[in-house]
């Protein structure tokens, strides 16, 4: 792998940059905003449809679909500067990373035309309707059906954990079509329109106290048969295409550098109330340099990913070891935070005298969750030894 960024890759990343200073609040990165829950879902609307215009969005799809056509370096260098800028991503979220690299494989003619526009324009969300209360890591144990009607299929059952559904127009549903079928096989993906009838959800809260997972319930819904992507019973391919996108790229390892550069600022200022981390406990500057060292490994094995997309290669093993590997690294950067902040770290941005606006805390109980998304690391480990190493399975 070549580690040297070409003339044109560091031109976009400067042309990115140049953007987001133009378009972002100067106190953006420190907050704006963010109890302003109407006006910064429209400013967000807004943003995002800015990008599309400008093909960045989807900048590594084809030009028919609303890319650039640029591949998958490019895309990880703008979602790279999009979120060390902390600029808004919501509209980048699902429909980017999970619904459009499937949807090309395996879509349809149709289907293209219909969805990827829209989601590079950003003008749709997406969100992902896979795991069930008794199938998350074991996927293909999932209980929701789809009974083949014809036109159309009928669809029953219950999603649970769905990141932003409630916001989302559009979702990609995983249904059992065939009881009789081997559980992998018996299995096929559609994309849902939430908007018919028999559609409902509920929310669940998180231990931070924000509105992020939701419980969707289907009685019986009527789901069109041009819905259906990868053929009946195909369900399995396209499953393990979106979760491979999903794993892959560099947006797991950047909340860790986010809060990292911030704990690094911290430790380099007076601190709070004359109280200094650094003359207070010395041994955290190995702590420090430790975690960088960890943080460079993982921009490394993210960066090697995306290399090997570009090349045709089908990095399944290698994206999951980037997966376990930068979220485990995430709650360690937030382990630290507690730490360097000591009383202060528990201290909610609603208090008065806050540290850091409350990040440390919020992200040291919000990712507590992160290495159960996306599949446990225990169920990435078990894909690492039996696909990347080739043991047997148990």
């Amino acid at each position: 792998m070549d580690f040297q960024w070409s003339e044109k890759e560091e031109a976009f990343r400067e042309e990115i940059r140049d953007f987001l200073r133009a378009e972002l609040p100067e106190d953006w990165s420190q907050g704006a905003g963010e109890d302003e829950e109407g006006g910064r879902q429209e400013f967000e609307r807004e943003f995002a449809q800015k990008l599309g215009k400008k093909g960045w969005l989807a900048c590594g799809w084809p030009e028919e679909y609303g890319g650039r056509g640029w591949g998958v370096f490019q895309q990880m260098l703008f979602s790279e500067e999009m979120w060390l800028a902390k600029a808004p991503r919501k509209y980048m979220g699902a429909g980017i990373s999970q619904v459009g690299p499937p949807l090309i494989l395996f879509g349809t003619e149709e289907q293209k035309k219909q969805h990827l526009g829209p989601i590079a324009r950003g003008e749709v969300r997406w969100c992902q309707l896979f795991s069930e209360p008794d199938a998350g890591s074991d996927l293909f144990a999932l209980k929701t059906t789809a009974e083949d009607r014809g036109d159309y299929f009928l669809v029953n059952g219950q999603k649970i954990w769905t990141s932003g559904g409630h916001e989302a127009q559009w979702g990609i549903l995983l249904a059992r079509t065939d009881p009789d079928l081997p559980r992998h096989k018996g299995i096929s993906y559609f994309l849902l329109d939430l908007s018919l009838p028999g559609i409902s959800f509920s929310p669940i809260i998180n231990m931070v106290g924000v509105h992020s997972f939701n419980s969707f319930f289907f009685d019986n819904v009527q789901v069109p048969r041009s819905a259906l992507v990868g053929g009946l019973n195909e369900g399995a391919k396209v499953t393990t295409a979106t979760l491979n996108s999903e794993r892959s790229g560099i947006g797991a390892t950047i909340p860790a550098l986010q809060l990292f550069t911030e704990l690094v600022d911290f430790c380099k200022s007076e601190g709070t109330n004359g109280y200094n981390p650094l003359k207070a406990n010395p041994a955290i500057r190995h702590r420090i340099a430790e975690l960088a060292i960890r943080l460079q490994v993982a921009r490394d094995l993210s960066y090697r990913v995306g290399w090997m997309q570009s090349t045709g290669h089908n990095p399944s093993a290698e994206a999951s070891i980037v997966r376990v590997f930068a979220t485990e690294l995430t709650q360690k950067v937030t382990e630290l935070g507690m730490e360097i902040l000591g009383l202060w770290g528990q201290l909610m941005k609603d208090s008065e005298i806050n540290v850091m606006r409350g990040k440390v805390s919020r992200l040291y109980l919000g990712q507590r969750a992160i290495t159960i998304g996306a599949g446990t690391s225990e169920i990435q480990r078990t894909g690492i030894a039996i696909r990347g190493l080739g043991l047997p399975r148990s």
